[in-house]
Protein backbone atom coordinates (compact mmCIF):
# COMPACT_ATOMS: atom_id res chain seq x y z
CA UNK A 1 0.00 0.00 0.00
CA UNK A 2 1.55 3.56 -1.28
CA UNK A 3 0.20 6.83 0.11
CA UNK A 4 0.62 9.42 -2.89
CA UNK A 5 0.62 12.61 -0.88
CA UNK A 6 -0.43 15.21 -3.62
CA UNK A 7 0.58 19.09 -3.04
CA UNK A 8 3.33 20.74 -0.91
CA UNK A 9 2.23 24.13 0.03
CA UNK A 10 2.23 25.52 3.50
CA UNK A 11 -0.63 23.92 4.86
CA UNK A 12 0.69 19.90 3.72
CA UNK A 13 4.45 19.98 5.47
CA UNK A 14 3.79 18.80 9.15
CA UNK A 15 1.50 15.61 7.91
CA UNK A 16 3.46 14.49 5.24
CA UNK A 17 6.68 14.57 7.30
CA UNK A 18 4.68 12.71 10.08
CA UNK A 19 3.92 9.92 7.65
CA UNK A 20 7.44 10.22 6.37
CA UNK A 21 8.94 10.21 9.90
CA UNK A 22 6.76 7.01 10.90
CA UNK A 23 8.52 4.81 7.58
CA UNK A 24 5.31 5.04 5.81
CA UNK A 25 5.48 4.12 1.88
CA UNK A 26 4.88 7.44 0.44
CA UNK A 27 5.03 8.76 -2.88
CA UNK A 28 5.18 12.76 -3.05
CA UNK A 29 3.31 14.51 -5.75
CA UNK A 30 3.52 18.18 -6.30
CA UNK A 31 3.80 20.37 -10.05
CA UNK A 32 6.79 21.64 -9.01
CA UNK A 33 9.13 18.77 -7.70
CA UNK A 34 12.08 21.24 -6.61
CA UNK A 35 9.76 22.78 -4.13
CA UNK A 36 9.21 19.42 -2.72
CA UNK A 37 12.43 18.70 -2.62
CA UNK A 38 12.90 21.98 -0.77
CA UNK A 39 10.65 20.82 2.09
CA UNK A 40 10.59 17.06 2.12
CA UNK A 41 13.82 16.31 -0.16
CA UNK A 42 15.88 15.46 3.25
CA UNK A 43 13.17 12.41 3.63
CA UNK A 44 12.80 11.06 0.71
CA UNK A 45 13.60 11.29 -2.96
CA UNK A 46 10.21 9.28 -3.92
CA UNK A 47 9.01 12.46 -5.52
CA UNK A 48 7.11 13.14 -8.72
CA UNK A 49 5.47 15.84 -10.84
CA UNK A 50 1.93 15.29 -10.94
CA UNK A 51 -0.77 15.38 -13.60
CA UNK A 52 -3.77 13.23 -13.16
CA UNK A 53 -2.23 10.82 -15.97
CA UNK A 54 0.84 10.18 -14.05
CA UNK A 55 -1.09 9.58 -10.82
CA UNK A 56 -3.47 7.12 -12.59
CA UNK A 57 -1.08 5.01 -14.13
CA UNK A 58 0.79 5.01 -10.81
CA UNK A 59 -2.18 4.23 -8.26
CA UNK A 60 -2.92 0.42 -7.53
CA UNK A 61 -5.98 -1.13 -5.16
CA UNK A 62 -5.43 -0.31 -1.46
CA UNK A 63 -3.43 2.58 -2.47
CA UNK A 64 -4.43 5.90 -0.61
CA UNK A 65 -4.17 9.10 -2.56
CA UNK A 66 -4.33 12.68 -0.14
CA UNK A 67 -4.92 15.45 -1.90
CA UNK A 68 -4.02 18.88 -0.77
CA UNK A 69 -4.67 20.24 -4.02
CA UNK A 70 -7.29 23.21 -5.12
CA UNK A 71 -10.63 21.92 -4.17
CA UNK A 72 -11.92 21.23 -7.98
CA UNK A 73 -9.14 18.35 -8.18
CA UNK A 74 -10.95 16.61 -5.19
CA UNK A 75 -14.20 14.86 -6.75
CA UNK A 76 -11.79 13.98 -10.19
CA UNK A 77 -9.45 12.62 -7.59
CA UNK A 78 -11.73 10.70 -5.83
CA UNK A 79 -13.61 9.34 -8.96
CA UNK A 80 -9.95 7.93 -10.21
CA UNK A 81 -9.55 6.62 -6.69
CA UNK A 82 -12.82 4.45 -6.79
CA UNK A 83 -12.01 3.20 -10.89
CA UNK A 84 -8.48 1.75 -9.61
CA UNK A 85 -10.07 0.48 -5.91
CA UNK A 86 -7.83 2.97 -3.97
CA UNK A 87 -9.21 5.24 -1.15
CA UNK A 88 -8.80 9.06 -0.97
CA UNK A 89 -8.36 11.81 1.86
CA UNK A 90 -8.86 15.40 2.10
CA UNK A 91 -9.21 18.15 4.46
CA UNK A 92 -11.95 19.94 2.59
CA UNK A 93 -15.59 20.36 2.74
CA UNK A 94 -17.99 17.48 1.44
CA UNK A 95 -19.32 19.43 -1.60
CA UNK A 96 -22.48 17.36 -3.38
CA UNK A 97 -20.65 16.30 -5.83
CA UNK A 98 -18.40 14.07 -3.59
CA UNK A 99 -21.01 13.19 -1.74
CA UNK A 100 -23.05 11.95 -4.97
CA UNK A 101 -20.19 9.38 -5.03
CA UNK A 102 -20.94 7.10 -1.44
CA UNK A 103 -23.10 4.50 -3.03
CA UNK A 104 -20.39 3.59 -5.44
CA UNK A 105 -17.45 4.05 -3.29
CA UNK A 106 -19.58 1.60 -0.65
CA UNK A 107 -19.91 -1.04 -3.02
CA UNK A 108 -16.34 -1.27 -3.97
CA UNK A 109 -15.07 -0.64 -0.39
CA UNK A 110 -13.43 2.19 -1.48
CA UNK A 111 -13.05 4.72 1.64
CA UNK A 112 -13.19 8.34 0.58
CA UNK A 113 -12.46 10.60 3.72
CA UNK A 114 -12.98 14.48 3.51
CA UNK A 115 -13.19 17.18 6.56
CA UNK A 116 -10.44 15.52 9.03
CA UNK A 117 -8.39 18.97 9.10
CA UNK A 118 -8.85 21.67 11.58
CA UNK A 119 -12.17 23.08 10.43
CA UNK A 120 -13.88 21.00 9.48
CA UNK A 121 -11.87 18.44 11.00
CA UNK A 122 -10.89 18.89 14.75
CA UNK A 123 -13.78 20.75 15.07
CA UNK A 124 -15.68 17.36 14.41
CA UNK A 125 -13.90 15.31 16.68
CA UNK A 126 -14.46 17.88 19.62
CA UNK A 127 -18.42 18.06 18.83
CA UNK A 128 -18.55 14.36 18.93
CA UNK A 129 -16.66 14.22 22.15
CA UNK A 130 -19.06 16.31 23.72
CA UNK A 131 -22.30 15.05 22.39
CA UNK A 132 -21.43 11.42 23.59
CA UNK A 133 -20.35 12.71 26.90
CA UNK A 134 -23.71 14.44 27.44
CA UNK A 135 -25.44 11.83 26.45
CA UNK A 136 -23.26 9.73 28.72
CA UNK A 137 -24.28 12.25 31.71
CA UNK A 138 -26.96 12.20 34.69
CA UNK A 139 -28.01 15.42 33.14
CA UNK A 140 -28.64 14.25 29.86
CA UNK A 141 -32.63 14.55 29.38
CA UNK A 142 -34.34 15.00 25.77
CA UNK A 143 -36.37 17.97 26.56
CA UNK A 144 -33.72 19.93 27.91
CA UNK A 145 -32.64 23.00 25.80
CA UNK A 146 -29.33 22.59 23.93
CA UNK A 147 -27.24 25.33 22.79
CA UNK A 148 -23.89 24.24 20.41
CA UNK A 149 -21.07 27.06 19.87
CA UNK A 150 -17.93 26.03 17.57
CA UNK A 151 -15.84 28.89 16.71
CA UNK A 152 -12.62 28.59 14.80
CA UNK A 153 -10.06 31.26 13.78
CA UNK A 154 -6.52 31.90 12.17
CA UNK A 155 -5.26 34.97 14.08
CA UNK A 156 -1.94 36.55 13.64
CA UNK A 157 0.14 36.32 17.49
CA UNK A 158 1.42 39.58 17.30
CA UNK A 159 -1.57 41.54 15.95
CA UNK A 160 -1.55 44.28 13.83
CA UNK A 161 -3.90 47.27 12.92
CA UNK A 162 -5.26 45.12 10.47
CA UNK A 163 -6.24 42.57 12.52
CA UNK A 164 -5.36 39.80 10.69
CA UNK A 165 -2.53 38.34 8.41
CA UNK A 166 -2.23 36.10 5.34
CA UNK A 167 -0.45 32.83 4.88
CA UNK A 168 -1.35 32.43 1.60
CA UNK A 169 -3.87 33.87 -1.14
CA UNK A 170 -6.16 36.29 0.70
CA UNK A 171 -8.81 35.35 -2.51
CA UNK A 172 -10.67 32.72 -0.52
CA UNK A 173 -11.08 35.25 2.84
CA UNK A 174 -12.51 37.74 0.25
CA UNK A 175 -14.87 35.46 -1.27
CA UNK A 176 -16.02 34.09 1.91
CA UNK A 177 -17.18 37.24 3.01
CA UNK A 178 -19.71 37.20 0.14
CA UNK A 179 -21.32 34.04 1.00
CA UNK A 180 -24.63 33.51 3.43
CA UNK A 181 -24.54 31.88 6.12
CA UNK A 182 -27.31 29.58 8.02
CA UNK A 183 -27.62 29.10 11.71
CA UNK A 184 -30.01 28.84 14.78
CA UNK A 185 -30.21 31.32 17.47
CA UNK A 186 -32.60 31.94 19.66
CA UNK A 187 -34.46 28.79 18.45
CA UNK A 188 -35.07 30.75 15.14
CA UNK A 189 -33.36 30.03 12.32
CA UNK A 190 -30.77 33.03 11.22
CA UNK A 191 -30.23 33.80 7.34
CA UNK A 192 -27.26 36.21 6.75
CA UNK A 193 -26.29 37.21 3.60
CA UNK A 194 -23.20 38.69 4.75
CA UNK A 195 -20.88 37.99 7.99
CA UNK A 196 -20.48 41.51 9.29
CA UNK A 197 -24.53 41.49 9.66
CA UNK A 198 -24.49 38.74 12.61
CA UNK A 199 -20.87 39.54 14.28
CA UNK A 200 -21.17 39.00 18.06
CA UNK A 201 -18.54 39.27 20.54
CA UNK A 202 -17.56 35.86 22.40
CA UNK A 203 -15.25 35.30 25.54
CA UNK A 204 -13.19 32.35 24.87
CA UNK A 205 -11.90 30.33 27.50
CA UNK A 206 -8.53 30.25 27.07
CA UNK A 207 -5.66 29.92 29.74
CA UNK A 208 -6.05 33.23 30.02
CA UNK A 209 -9.90 34.43 28.84
CA UNK A 210 -10.03 36.69 25.99
CA UNK A 211 -12.39 38.65 24.07
CA UNK A 212 -13.16 37.92 20.35
CA UNK A 213 -15.57 38.59 17.55
CA UNK A 214 -17.34 36.07 15.82
CA UNK A 215 -19.84 35.41 12.91
CA UNK A 216 -21.80 32.38 11.86
CA UNK A 217 -20.46 31.18 8.47
CA UNK A 218 -21.61 28.77 5.33
CA UNK A 219 -25.11 26.18 6.58
CA UNK A 220 -24.86 24.87 10.19
CA UNK A 221 -28.07 23.23 10.00
CA UNK A 222 -26.50 19.91 8.18
CA UNK A 223 -24.48 19.22 11.12
CA UNK A 224 -27.15 19.04 13.83
CA UNK A 225 -27.69 15.49 12.26
CA UNK A 226 -24.21 14.99 12.18
CA UNK A 227 -23.43 15.69 15.22
CA UNK A 228 -26.51 13.06 16.18
CA UNK A 229 -29.14 15.77 18.26
CA UNK A 230 -32.24 14.23 18.47
CA UNK A 231 -34.62 15.44 15.90
CA UNK A 232 -36.94 15.81 19.54
CA UNK A 233 -34.20 18.13 21.15
CA UNK A 234 -35.26 21.72 21.27
CA UNK A 235 -32.39 23.92 20.23
CA UNK A 236 -32.29 27.45 21.49
CA UNK A 237 -28.49 27.72 19.57
CA UNK A 238 -26.69 25.64 16.96
CA UNK A 239 -23.60 27.88 15.10
CA UNK A 240 -20.69 26.80 13.27
CA UNK A 241 -18.55 30.17 12.84
CA UNK A 242 -15.07 32.02 12.09
CA UNK A 243 -13.27 33.51 15.07
CA UNK A 244 -11.04 37.40 14.58
CA UNK A 245 -9.79 39.52 16.87
CA UNK A 246 -11.54 42.04 18.57
CA UNK A 247 -11.41 45.10 16.28
CA UNK A 248 -11.45 43.05 13.28
CA UNK A 249 -14.55 44.91 11.84
CA UNK A 250 -13.86 48.32 12.35
CA UNK A 251 -10.90 47.30 10.53
CA UNK A 252 -12.36 45.79 8.17
CA UNK A 253 -14.98 48.24 7.51
CA UNK A 254 -13.50 49.73 4.25
CA UNK A 255 -13.13 46.33 3.07
CA UNK A 256 -17.19 45.32 3.97
CA UNK A 257 -18.25 48.36 2.05
CA UNK A 258 -16.59 47.79 -1.12
CA UNK A 259 -17.32 44.18 -1.11
CA UNK A 260 -20.74 45.41 -0.94
CA UNK A 261 -20.92 47.33 -4.21
CA UNK A 262 -18.90 44.50 -6.36
CA UNK A 263 -20.96 42.19 -8.79
CA UNK A 264 -20.39 40.12 -11.99
CA UNK A 265 -17.18 40.05 -13.79
CA UNK A 266 -16.13 43.40 -12.80
CA UNK A 267 -16.35 42.38 -9.15
CA UNK A 268 -14.47 39.49 -9.70
CA UNK A 269 -11.45 41.21 -11.27
CA UNK A 270 -11.86 44.11 -8.24
CA UNK A 271 -11.56 41.05 -6.06
CA UNK A 272 -8.47 39.21 -7.15
CA UNK A 273 -6.72 43.01 -7.45
CA UNK A 274 -7.69 43.65 -3.61
CA UNK A 275 -6.48 40.05 -3.06
CA UNK A 276 -3.35 40.67 -4.50
CA UNK A 277 -2.98 44.64 -2.53
CA UNK A 278 -3.64 42.16 0.36
CA UNK A 279 -1.09 40.03 -0.09
CA UNK A 280 1.27 42.54 -0.48
CA UNK A 281 0.73 44.28 2.45
CA UNK A 282 -0.49 41.89 5.21
CA UNK A 283 1.46 38.31 4.81
CA UNK A 284 3.21 36.73 7.20
CA UNK A 285 7.19 37.75 7.25
CA UNK A 286 9.41 34.39 7.25
CA UNK A 287 9.45 33.37 10.62
CA UNK A 288 6.57 35.04 11.92
CA UNK A 289 4.46 33.11 14.29
CA UNK A 290 0.65 32.90 13.27
CA UNK A 291 -2.32 31.82 15.64
CA UNK A 292 -5.12 29.34 15.74
CA UNK A 293 -7.92 29.63 18.49
CA UNK A 294 -10.81 26.80 18.36
CA UNK A 295 -13.82 27.06 20.72
CA UNK A 296 -16.38 24.16 20.61
CA UNK A 297 -19.44 24.35 23.37
CA UNK A 298 -22.33 22.28 24.35
CA UNK A 299 -24.57 23.30 27.16
CA UNK A 300 -28.22 21.97 28.34
CA UNK A 301 -30.50 24.01 30.20
CA UNK A 302 -33.53 22.58 32.27
CA UNK A 303 -36.13 24.78 33.61
CA UNK A 304 -33.84 27.61 32.90
CA UNK A 305 -31.21 25.89 35.01
CA UNK A 306 -27.71 24.99 33.51
CA UNK A 307 -27.20 21.05 33.82
CA UNK A 308 -24.26 21.04 31.52
CA UNK A 309 -21.94 22.94 29.95
CA UNK A 310 -18.62 22.17 28.58
CA UNK A 311 -15.99 23.75 25.97
CA UNK A 312 -13.01 22.35 24.42
CA UNK A 313 -10.92 25.09 24.28
CA UNK A 314 -7.63 25.20 21.85
CA UNK A 315 -4.58 27.66 21.07
CA UNK A 316 -1.76 26.97 19.10
CA UNK A 317 0.96 29.33 17.47
CA UNK A 318 3.65 29.20 15.06
CA UNK A 319 7.12 27.57 16.60
CA UNK A 320 9.81 25.68 15.34
CA UNK A 321 7.54 22.65 14.27
CA UNK A 322 5.84 25.54 11.79
CA UNK A 323 2.72 27.23 11.38
CA UNK A 324 0.04 26.23 13.64
CA UNK A 325 -2.57 26.10 11.06
CA UNK A 326 -0.04 24.09 8.94
CA UNK A 327 0.44 21.51 11.99
CA UNK A 328 -3.11 21.49 13.03
CA UNK A 329 -4.59 20.54 9.23
CA UNK A 330 -1.88 18.47 8.18
CA UNK A 331 -1.10 15.82 11.02
CA UNK A 332 -5.28 15.76 11.12
CA UNK A 333 -5.07 14.79 7.57
CA UNK A 334 -1.78 12.27 8.66
CA UNK A 335 -4.19 10.55 11.42
CA UNK A 336 -6.60 9.98 8.61
CA UNK A 337 -4.44 8.08 6.23
CA UNK A 338 -3.48 5.80 9.07
CA UNK A 339 -6.85 5.39 10.00
CA UNK A 340 -7.89 4.24 6.38
CA UNK A 341 -4.45 2.01 6.09
CA UNK A 342 -5.54 0.30 9.26
CA UNK A 343 -8.52 -0.18 8.15
CA UNK A 344 -10.59 1.74 10.86
CA UNK A 345 -12.93 3.74 9.13
CA UNK A 346 -16.10 2.34 6.71
CA UNK A 347 -15.89 2.33 2.70
CA UNK A 348 -18.05 5.44 0.93
CA UNK A 349 -17.91 8.68 1.74
CA UNK A 350 -17.40 10.22 5.11
CA UNK A 351 -15.77 12.46 7.90
CA UNK A 352 -13.90 13.24 10.81
CA UNK A 353 -15.22 9.88 12.65
CA UNK A 354 -17.06 9.40 15.01
CA UNK A 355 -15.91 5.93 17.00
CA UNK A 356 -14.71 7.26 19.97
CA UNK A 357 -11.54 5.29 20.03
CA UNK A 358 -10.35 7.50 17.00
CA UNK A 359 -12.16 10.52 18.57
CA UNK A 360 -9.62 9.76 21.43
CA UNK A 361 -6.56 8.65 20.05
CA UNK A 362 -6.93 11.75 17.32
CA UNK A 363 -7.69 14.55 19.89
CA UNK A 364 -4.30 13.23 22.22
CA UNK A 365 -1.83 13.38 18.86
CA UNK A 366 -4.15 17.71 18.28
CA UNK A 367 -2.84 17.88 21.70
CA UNK A 368 0.67 17.45 20.84
CA UNK A 369 0.37 19.57 18.20
CA UNK A 370 -1.42 22.60 20.37
CA UNK A 371 0.24 24.75 22.56
CA UNK A 372 -3.04 24.40 25.10
CA UNK A 373 -5.89 22.21 24.92
CA UNK A 374 -8.26 21.48 27.71
CA UNK A 375 -11.68 21.22 28.24
CA UNK A 376 -13.70 23.54 30.48
CA UNK A 377 -16.62 22.82 32.40
CA UNK A 378 -19.09 25.59 33.80
CA UNK A 379 -21.33 23.75 35.82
Amino acid sequence: MTIHWCGTGLSAIPGLRRLLEAGEDVCVWNRTVEKARETVGDLTDNIKAFTLDDLTEALRANDIVVSMLPGDLHVPLATICIEKGAHFVSSSYISPEMAALDAVAQERGVCLVNEVGLDPGIDHLMAHHLVADYRASDAYDPTNTISFLSYCGGVPKHTNAFRYKFSWSPLGVLKALRSPSRSIRNFSTLDVARPWDAIQSYSAPLAAPETFEVYPNRDSLPFIEDYQFEPEWRLKNFVRGTLRLNGWSEAWAPVFAEIETLSGEDGDKRLKEMSDEFWDQHAYEDGEPDRVVLCVSLSAERDGTPVYDKTYALDAWGDERGSAMARLVSVTVSLAVQSVKNREIHPGVTAAPRDPKLVEGWLHEVESQAQYLAIKSAV
